[in-house]
């Protein structure tokens, strides 16, 4: 099945307050379906995620911006959708209680125009659950963090290693140097004195 058809699918499911993830391939998109084919997300400006998909230079931009600010703006879901699958996700409900329709929506459209962005802390999968559950939370966001916990662990893990099997690091003609240096300098301290 098309990206096209498949959407079309996903948008005749969606319900006001839905969240929508876009799968980009390195990450999703995220947006809070508020009706009539109309999403509110937390974008990049003048909406680059269609650049992102089609311009290899953008290529490692999140929601449409290269790691700096964003918007929340109002778009069309086909205009997000581009050549991306869609996917109707409210996976956290299983975790978290979900707001009212009404307040999900009216809970997005009052963030309109806000600007801000952080890939970890404040991006699009935030907002979305923000407006639905009333707690920023990212999954994607907290893998990465684990991720990068992991790769620090394992780094510190790796020099410790390192460190402890190259034993002291003082060269070994640095240490055959003293032993005959001091041996040399006591004869003469020995010898001047009275």
């Amino acid at each position: 099945m098309s990206a096209i058809q498949h959407n079309r699918t996903v948008l005749r499911t969606l319900e006001e307050g839905d969240q929508i993830e876009f799968n980009r391939g390195l990450y999703s998109h995220w947006a809070v379906y508020i009706g009539n084919g109309t999403v509110i997300h937390l974008t990049g400006e003048n909406d680059g995620i269609g650049d992102g998909l089609k311009n290899p230079g953008k290529s490692f931009t999140i929601c449409g911006k290269q790691f700096s600010k964003a918007c929340v703006t109002k778009s069309d879901f086909w205009d997000v959708a581009s050549d991306c699958k869609a996917k109707k996700n409210n996976d956290k409900d299983e975790k978290c209680s979900a707001l009212s329709k009404f307040d999900i929506v009216r809970r997005a459209v009052s963030k309109l125009g806000e600007i801000g962005y952080h890939i970890l802390w404040n991006n699009c999968e935030h907002f979305a659950a923000w407006c639905r559950y009333d707690k920023a939370w990212s999954e994607q966001a907290d893998r990465a963090v684990t991720g990068l916990t992991f790769l620090s662990i394992a780094a510190a893990g790796i020099g410790f290693i390192w460190a402890m099997t190259r034993g002291s690091s003082e060269p070994n003609h640095i240490k055959e140097k003293d032993e005959t240096i001091r041996p040399m300098y006591q004869k003469e301290v020995i010898t001047k004195l009275p």
